[in-house]
């Protein structure tokens, strides 16, 4: 096996609404915003080669919407899914798998394109099975009033209406030891139903890809909790389970969220569970 960091483009969030409750004199110490109260953010995908599969996690905003809805984000750098597939010599035809650890925009856009004439939409990645489960599923596609606009019918439809689309099994407690992606799942409902977390074992080091559960380094702190959770209490509960769980084995975090930071560790202090070590990925593997 082996994985690869996948930078499919930056942009930023209101930093008030990336940390709910905890005051900006705080986090504008780890997440420093702009002059609009903005703060950096990535969307870092992960690739797994595995075998004879090539398994991509998450894949960005992607690039088919509108300027007028790319303008409320400030996109930022020079990264794209494509070219950062292309730099590692893999083509999206060669990706048989694509896992989204929830179907919000900036974690699925980049999963469905526009088609050659563009008078309709189609998956990204035409020889994958694109991973979501059905409960999530059934709740992005009847959303609720507070996450429309994060559920956008041109990201999801397409995946299911090409045959593509399948969904991961379910288990009753918060993990999941072995999906059919052949890795771990941890399962959380605080920021949406089911998000999935991945656990890959790698080198003898247990990668967990926290998406949204954790998007920060800044976020490690357990009451730091964005303004986007649709149950930041049920996120409370999860994040405490799976902060201990990490200490306890020695996870090592990796970021879809943090620009300036790939990979940390965590350690047990008197004020809970804290920031550790920071690391490139190159550093750790």
């Amino acid at each position: 096996m082996t994985l690869y960091p996948i930078e499919t483009g930056n942009f930023k969030l209101d930093g008030g609404a990336m940390f709910g409750v905890v005051p900006k004199s705080i986090w504008n110490k780890t997440n420093p915003a702009d002059a609009n109260n903005m703060i950096d953010i990535a969307a870092r995908s992960l690739l797994v080669e595995d075998g004879d599969r090539l398994i991509l996690i998450d894949t960005g905003l992607g690039n088919k919407q509108s300027e007028k809805f790319f303008s409320y984000y400030y996109r930022w750098g020079d990264h794209t899914l494509e070219q950062s597939l292309q730099k590692l010599g893999f083509h999206s035809n060669d990706i048989t798998d694509v896992f989204m650890t929830h179907l919000h925009f900036d974690h699925c856009g980049g999963s469905v394109q526009w088609n050659r004439d563009r008078t309709g939409y189609e998956p990204a990645f035409e020889n994958a099975i694109f991973w979501t489960n059905e409960a999530h599923w059934d709740w992005a596609t009847q959303p609720n009033v507070r996450e429309k606009a994060s559920f956008l019918t041109e990201n999801l439809l397409p995946m299911q209406q090409s045959g593509q689309l399948r969904f991961v099994t379910r288990s009753e407690s918060p993990y999941l030891k072995k999906s059919e992606l052949g890795f771990g799942i941890f399962f959380a409902d605080g920021h949406t139903e089911k998000q999935m977390l991945p656990l890959i074992r790698y080198k003898g080091k247990t990668v967990v890809f926290v998406a949204d559960l954790i998007p920060t380094v800044g976020h490690i702190p357990l009451p730091y909790v964005m303004g986007y959770d649709t149950r930041p209490l049920l996120t409370l509960t999860e994040k405490e389970v799976f902060l201990n769980d990490a200490v306890e084995n020695d996870y090592h975090l990796f970021f879809e969220h943090d620009a300036h930071h790939e990979i940390c560790t965590l350690q047990r202090t008197e004020k809970g569970v804290r920031l550790n070590q920071i690391y490139t990925f190159d550093e750790v593997f």
